[in-house]
């Protein structure tokens, strides 16, 4: 998977079964249809939410519960992100790929704990880091025996509110770390702190931030979707409504085709 195009994709976070199910029998068929490989995502738990009465997700028991089953229903790999050490030993017994979020790049026992596992290990970029600062991290994981690791460009901060993607990080990533590079095509639409103290976004520019990306060559995408982004407990300004997923990925086909 780590070295074929695929497409990461599901809501930010787990809600109820029948929703979960819905986003992963929808991915799968897209992913059928388009002989594309395609990897569930969502988290068990938001643990870096701007607000304290955000919701949070179903937490670890319960979280793992709900991604076995849609791994089981769909037959898709399942991706999800760890917050702390302890979480990656029991994650791994379920999931096929272990995230580290965007804000915790730099906590080594996060990172070897992930890579401990023998899984791949998908590293968020943070906002506020080069890609010369990700060696770092890339160390830690590939200091476990584990060389699987594959990083995420979303974006750098550009003021205090918004969001720019620097194109040439897909090639600076792979010529300078040697590791495939996905593109977050919605968290990279995020507006920061915009939205009545949480996180905005301007999801009207996914689609062709998700093209150039493809051009720029990037080895896959990050795409979180849902049924009724309005209605979703996270990330609902940013998300791609499910229904536009599989006209997008006909067009980043079509795109891939005439790239030399």
């Amino acid at each position: 998977m780590l070295q074929e195009f695929s497409v990461i994709a599901g809501p930010c976070q787990l809600e109820s079964s029948e929703l979960n199910l819905k986003v992963g029998i929808e991915l799968a068929k897209i992913s059928e249809d388009l002989e594309m490989p395609v990897v569930f995502k969502a988290s068990f738990d938001k643990a870096n939410r701007s607000k304290l009465d955000s919701s949070r997700g179903p937490g670890l028991k319960e979280g793992l519960s709900l991604l076995s089953e849609v791994k089981r229903e769909t037959g898709l790999s399942i991706l999800t992100d760890i917050h702390e050490p302890y979480q990656a030993r029991e994650v791994a017994e379920v999931v096929d790929i272990i995230q580290i979020p965007a804000f915790l790049v730099r906590q080594t026992d996060l990172l070897l704990a992930a890579g401990e596992t023998g899984k791949p290990v998908n590293i968020k970029k943070s906002q506020w880091m080069s890609v010369q600062e990700l060696k770092g991290a890339l160390g830690k994981v590939r200091g476990t025996n584990n060389p699987q690791v594959i990083f995420t460009e979303r974006g750098t901060f550009f003021g205090y509110g918004d969001l720019v993607v620097d194109m040439r990080n897909f090639q600076r990533i792979k010529d300078e770390l040697a590791c495939p590079v996905y593109f977050d095509g919605t968290h990279s639409v995020q507006k920061p702190g915009q939205h009545v103290g949480s996180t905005g976004g301007q999801p009207a520019f996914t689609r062709s931030l998700v093209l150039a990306a493809v051009g720029a060559g990037c080895g896959g995408l990050f795409l979180e979707v849902h049924p009724n982004p309005a209605n979703a407990p996270s990330d609902g300004m940013s998300m791609m409504p499910l229904n536009e997923l599989r006209s997008l990925l006909e067009k980043v086909l079509e795109l891939r085709d005439v790239l030399p």
